[in-house]
């Protein structure tokens, strides 16, 4: 596995031994070399911070404004995945993850060598990483990881879900042109009432004899079946509808159950399919060997699959390192020292290719900093645009003279829609009540700019109580392989895991900020809109807006 590169004279040697990271004859094959050759150096694929955490020392705390800046807090879910997969891969061959990196040090320590670290620190790398790879590329990914948190019925459900919550104010707003009158949404609210009541009472019975996923299963079974035939077929909860709310709250309730009741029904069966064809798993670690492992590291095994749908993530986590690791061996060479590089055998080809031809190595600056994101900047042009439209929209109305207090009064529910639902599915996650009410106070503005996050300002004012590290990935790696722990009680155990915690209160403030908005375009504006006469009314006062606007500034300028 292991081969002398050619240098000239005048140089050191260098020679590369290519390991796999969960291989005990990895781990002999580098303390045997080290123990033969003695050379001046060992070079090893680590970087300073994996270097101290590998030695016992604590992992440093994380700062607050490097983890939230940008999109660090999905940056350190690509990292878990890495981590969760390599020890996975440790677990099955009982070997720990990096025991050749440590067996080189420890060695070399031994017989008094030096020991240089030559990769690139990871957090650039899992930057680089996010940064080349594309949206749909990043959906699949967290899937993978979801996949190993819970069974695919519940990744179907919880999917399902989110798609009827976006499909029921479409619903509502098409309703009149699919035919949906008010006979429909009091039909379909009294489903839902009926459905939801019955399934939590079916699954709480059901978690006395089963396991919480088939509890769960069985509850939403239970609550579908009573709601088709006692809401939906024979209608009896109609009255109760009709009594109970107002014609705007039962189209708002029953758009909602039609659009979420589709969604489920979907995302259900998907999971269940998935669950029994096996699709959820992926590849079995069964079925690799330990012959495969060595022939390449576990990183570049996960790698050069997605470099069939990710070259640019694959790029960054493969290519860019091997240049890397190659200018900092290729460094040692030119002094005169004699170098064993234990590296992951993904990495021995391209290493040992730029160690033949140095003067391919790309610039050592163009592997650093932080990579830019490649295309079109959609997000800044949406983004861009949805602030200029909300702003426009007020003040087109002010110069067509709606009075204040409508304004007010508009801004007025804007503000307390997006910060109720922000700071109560922030608080949901698990915030504290000062996270959680900050974030619902920033949420509107935030809900202007999609360039902003109201998770961000809930996640700081967490960090401000909480300190996160690294540590963090190694207890949420043993809690995902944990078959025995019932899915509720692993999820509470989750979410005492303070990255985990931190990762979910963000997303959720941001998902409820969504939501928000979703609702009140698609329910609360309209209700705004009749005051002044409905949507045609309204355009025509965004016209005349308009107008007035452009005859100002034409006399201002004249």
């Amino acid at each position: 596995m292991s081969n002398r590169a050619e240098s000239a004279p005048e140089t050191g040697h260098v020679r590369v031994v290519g390991t796999a990271h969960v291989s005990a004859d990895s781990v002999r094959e580098v303390e045997e070399t080290i123990e033969a050759e003695r050379p001046d150096v060992v070079a090893v694929e680590l970087d300073e911070g994996r270097y101290r955490q590998m030695q016992g020392e604590t992992p440093d705390d994380l700062d607050p404004s490097e983890l939230l800046q940008g999109n660090t807090v999905f940056q350190f879910i690509a990292y878990w995945m890495l981590s969760y997969v390599q020890a996975q891969m440790g677990d099955k061959f009982d070997v720990k993850p990096g025991a050749d990196m440590l067996a080189a040090v420890e060695t070399a320590q031994e017989h008094g060598i030096d020991v240089a670290l030559v990769d690139r620190d990871i957090q650039t790398t899992i930057q680089r990483f996010w940064a080349r790879m594309g949206f749909i590329e990043k959906l699949r990914m967290a899937g993978g990881l979801v996949f190993g948190v819970t069974d695919a019925r519940i990744v179907g459900l919880m999917l399902g879900l989110l798609v009827g919550f976006v499909a029921g104010p479409i619903i509502a707003v098409l309703g009149g042109f699919l035919g949906l009158t008010e006979a429909v949404f009091v039909r379909a609210l009294g489903s839902a009432l009926l459905g939801v009541g019955s399934g939590i009472a079916i699954s709480w019975l059901a978690s006395l004899v089963v396991d919480d996923g088939d509890s769960i299963v069985a509850g939403l079974a239970g609550g579908l079946a009573l709601a088709l035939l006692g809401g939906a077929t024979l209608g009896l909860t109609d009255p109760f509808v009709q009594s109970t709310f107002s014609g705007f709250m039962t189209q708002v309730g029953g758009s909602l159950a039609l659009g979420m009741t589709g969604g489920v029904v979907v995302g259900l069966l998907g999971g269940v399919l998935m669950a029994a064809t096996g699709m959820d798993r992926g590849e079995d670690i069964d079925e690799l060997d330990m012959a495969e492992l060595t022939d390449t590291d576990v990183v570049s095994v996960m790698m050069e699959e997605f470099r069939e749908f990710s070259p640019g993530g694959a790029e960054a986590l493969i290519d860019e390192r091997d240049a890397y690791l190659a200018h900092n061996i290729v460094s040692l060479r030119n002094q005169g020292k004699d170098v064993i590089a234990v590296v992951g055998a993904g990495h021995k080809q391209g290493i040992e290719n730029y160690l033949r031809n140095p003067e391919t190595l790309p610039p050592m600056e163009s592997l650093t900093g932080v990579a830019e994101k490649r295309g079109i900047p959609w997000a800044k042009i949406i983004g861009t645009l949805v602030s200029v439209g909300f702003v426009a929209f007020f003040l087109l109305l002010a110069m067509a003279g709606v009075r204040d207090g409508f304004l007010l009064r508009l801004f007025g529910a804007w503000f307390l829609v997006n910060g109720i639902f922000a700071a109560g599915l922030a608080k949901l996650a698990g915030a504290r009540w000062s996270s959680a009410t900050v974030g619902g106070l920033v949420a509107w503005m935030t809900s202007v700019n999609p360039l902003l996050a109201p998770g961000w300002f809930t996640g700081y004012m967490e960090l401000r109580h909480t300190a996160v590290n690294v540590a963090d990935i190694g207890r949420l790696n043993e809690l995902l392989t944990d078959e025995e722990t019932p899915l509720g009680e692993l999820m509470g155990q989750m979410f005492d895991v303070p990255l985990f915690r931190l990762i979910m209160v963000v997303a959720m403030t941001n998902i409820g900020s969504i939501i928000a908005s979703l609702l009140f375009v698609t329910y609360i504006l309209p209700l705004f809109g009749a005051e002044l006469g409905g949507a045609e009314a309204v355009t025509r006062l965004m016209v005349d807006g308009a107008r007035n606007s452009a005859e100002l500034i034409w006399g201002a300028l004249t």
